[in-house]
């Protein structure tokens, strides 16, 4: 486990972190109502009413795009979502996969991780 003081500061950095997330996330992306942790990329600003082909061509290729780095920033975006819940159950800083203490060098590296170096992916 990590100390209380310790922890108090992780949690700030994660909620901090959770907070530019989310703003990255509505710039290109829309949270799905039904599954607040699964966004999908959107095509941003471009106006969505027209025929043209080249217009719609680039909304497409906005979309495709968008949707890609949506799916990187939901990723973080949940897993601290998940650090936070363990802060409040009073199980950060325990590996889940090994159940033994995550080094402090790692959370302090990845505030959000669930797992030791040794059973990272």
């Amino acid at each position: 486990m990590v100390d209380k003081r310790t922890t108090q500061k992780l949690e700030e950095r994660l909620k901090q972190e959770l907070a530019t997330l989310e703003i990255g996330l509505t710039d290109i992306g829309k949270m799905d109502p039904s599954n607040p942790a699964d966004w999908h990329g959107t095509n941003g600003d471009i106006e969505t009413g027209t025929a043209d082909a080249s217009i719609l061509a680039d909304r497409f290729e906005a979309k495709t795009t968008n949707e890609g780095i949506v799916t990187e920033l939901e990723e973080r975006f949940n897993n601290i979502k998940d650090a936070l819940i363990r802060i409040k159950k009073g199980t950060y800083g325990i590996c889940s996969n090994g159940g033994g203490k995550i080094p402090l060098a790692r959370l302090e590296a990845n505030p959000a991780a669930d797992t030791c170096i040794e059973h990272a992916d």
